[in-house]
């Protein structure tokens, strides 16, 4: 069997398993639910998420180990995992294959030549490597040393990467100035800054994240496989619109993203530099005919000076080659290499703009005193600025959620926190329920720590916390029923799921008709003159015909008479008399003590539109500081 068969059949065996494990992260127990499936393989096998989760949070989340076995392979065997593993990878292949079919050889040779903007991937993965290392250095003091040195060493990969023939003292010094350079800025620039940007861009939580909430709601609509109901997103065009562009460039350039865009695979081309096993000629010169070139995936120019860094191993050279001339070996090829065309004032460049860009994002004050009060977090995310420095834009967690309550962030919520999940409680099929901690579990870097259903409720060892809160819901009175327009209404009070009740009712007699004067009595029922009555409308239960101090409830009406369930001290009141038609509200009240932010009484909230009673931040359990309550306040 040809070498590039094999590729293929690897190509679309992860390709198969990564859309499985998006398909499976489903709560349920059916073949095709979550049953054990290790769903965030492919996430914990990138080595930039666990790299830029290692610089930004100063530990590593276990699963992510992974990555480090990337890293070494790599270094054993070129970049595998851009060329046999990655699905993204997969997918441009497959489209960049589509739009060379037909091309004759020169056309297809001048599309796989190398360009100048193959650059750009590695400014990318220096601006998000200095986005997550902009406070490293202040934190030393934290004893996250180890993250420290991992953050030098790989300032120290990236540089020796493109050192270009410079003196070895030339290249220590330059290492040693953008380390103190690196130190200086971190102890200056404010705490808490660090933000892990790169799941905007790095390929697998784009992947994952545009499949998750474009791709399978799209799909499951008319099916109902997945969910019973369809699935929306917030923000879901823009994702989509995204991937789909990402992958429709591959018709104009193969491979576009793996070429100009994918930080994960520059990370891996700067390892792929010293590779042990490399693609490479047998002999400095060939036939010239080209055919390697025009079937480059990577375009690293394997008919001349091979740029290991860009070589993704599709292996069509080493496969097509009419000559034998191309091979898999240990060592260098025979017609040299080259060095990526990447300066270090370009590099320095990326670094300096990544290291800038938390400490200016954070001038907006949404880590301070301008935080938004509707980003609701899920039950068990971090503090803000640390769930920031983790949260690898995934998806997962709201792909899991069985209410999708769980939602993309927008831009609403500035730049740092885009596409992070929030909590949109009337979207879902209802609020966040009490007895789930789905998403706790599968988060792939513990953005959101995995709690136990006791915690979440704040039962057993956890009593003396309570329970988790998400924030604390609100009553709209300019929007609620029963306080804007005098009509009954308990749902919100009916669905809390909280015991005893966190929301609560206080009665209140409300005028809504008057000018009424009794008329004669007949048993139990009693005409009334002054203003016609629409028959039937007072005969909920809710109405009462008040006179003199005293009450009784209105059990049917015509036009011009009521019948009446007299109440205590009741006496038909004189002909010709005042009385009034009262209605019975139940006035909602909220006790923040009891409140857990779950959002379903907003959800169920009959009020089409800007529900009558929302869930904000405050309160939450994640950030003492939005705390409502005074330390050891309790219900009354």
């Amino acid at each position: 069997m040809r070498i590039t068969w094999a590729r293929r059949i690897s190509q679309a065996f992860f390709l198969a398993l990564f859309l499985w494990f998006c398909v499976v992260a489903t709560v349920g127990e059916r073949l095709w639910q979550l049953r054990g499936w290790p769903v965030n393989w492919f996430l914990e096998l990138d080595p930039l998420t666990g790299l830029t989760t290692l610089l930004a949070g100063g530990s590593l989340y276990a699963g992510l180990l992974w990555g480090a076995a990337t890293l070494a392979l790599t270094l054993v065997l070129g970049r595998f995992f851009c060329g046999w593993l990655c699905p993204f990878g997969a997918m441009h292949h497959f489209i960049g294959w589509l739009g060379s079919h037909g091309k004759d050889l020169k056309e297809r040779a001048r599309r796989n030549a190398p360009h100048p903007a193959q650059q750009i991937k590695y400014f990318l993965l220096a601006f998000f490597l200095g986005a997550v290392a902009s406070d490293l250095a202040a934190r030393l003091t934290t004893g996250q040393g180890a993250a420290f040195l991992a953050g030098a060493a790989v300032i120290a990969l990236v540089l020796a990467a493109t050192r270009r023939g410079a003196g070895r003292g030339f290249y220590f010094a330059a290492v040693a100035v953008v380390l103190a350079l690196w130190v200086a800025w971190s102890l200056a620039a404010p705490r808490g800054g660090a933000s892990l940007l790169a799941g905007l861009l790095d390929p697998i939580p784009l992947a994952s994240r545009s499949v998750n909430l474009a791709l399978l709601p799209l799909a499951d609509s008319p099916l109902r496989i997945a969910w019973p109901e369809p699935r929306f997103y917030q923000g879901a065009a823009l994702i989509g619109a995204v991937f789909l562009s990402f992958l429709l460039l591959n018709l104009w350039r193969p491979r576009f993203f793996c070429r100009y865009v994918c930080p994960t695979g520059a990370l891996l081309g700067l390892l792929a530099r010293f590779s042990l096993f490399k693609v490479g000629k047998r002999q400095a010169r060939c036939g010239g005919c080209l055919d390697c070139e025009a079937l480059c995936e990577g375009a690293c120019r394997p008919a001349g000076k091979l740029r290991p860094h860009e070589c993704v191993l599709c292996l069509n050279c080493l496969s097509d080659c009419p000559e034998g001339a191309i091979t898999y070996q240990a060592g260098p090829s025979a017609a040299g290499e080259a060095a990526p065309d990447l300066s270090r004032r370009r590099v320095l460049a990326g670094l300096g703009v990544g290291l800038a860009a938390p400490p200016l994002l954070g001038l907006g004050g949404l880590l301070g005193p301008d935080w938004d009060p509707r980003l609701i977090r899920p039950p068990g995310s971090l503090a803000e600025g640390e769930f920031l420095r983790r949260c690898l834009r995934c998806g997962q967690c709201m792909r899991i959620c069985p209410t999708g309550v769980l939602q993309p962030a927008g831009l609403s919520f500035g730049l740092e926190a885009l596409w992070t999940p929030v909590l949109n409680m009337t979207i879902g099929t209802s609020g966040c329920q009490p007895r789930c901690v789905a998403c706790s579990h599968i988060c792939p870097s513990a953005a959101i720590r995995p709690i136990s259903l006791a915690e979440k409720l704040g039962q057993g060892e956890y009593a003396a916390e309570g329970p988790i809160r998400l924030g604390t819901a609100f009553v709209d009175r300019g929007r609620c029923l029963p306080w804007a327009m005098d009509r009954p209404c308990i749902v919100c009070q009916e669905n809390c799921p909280v015991s005893p009740k966190a929301i609560f009712t206080r009665i209140a007699f409300q005028t809504v008709l008057d000018g009424l004067a009794a008329g004669p009595a007949t048993g139990g029922e009693l005409a009334l003159s002054g203003r016609a009555l629409r028959p039937g409308a007072l005969a909920t239960g809710d109405y009462y015909l008040a006179a003199d101090g005293a009450r009784a409830r209105i059990r049917a009406n015509t036009g011009a008479t009521v019948s009446l369930e007299p109440g205590p001290g009741w006496q038909a009141p004189a002909s010709g008399s005042p009385v009034v038609v009262q209605v019975r509200l139940q006035r909602p009240y909220v006790d923040p003590a009891r409140c857990i932010g779950c959002g379903i009484c907003q959800h169920e909230c009959p009020v089409s539109g800007q529900r009558a009673i929302r869930v904000s931040a405050e309160n939450a359990t994640r950030e003492p500081s939005h705390s409502l309550l005074l330390k050891g306040a309790g219900p009354v």
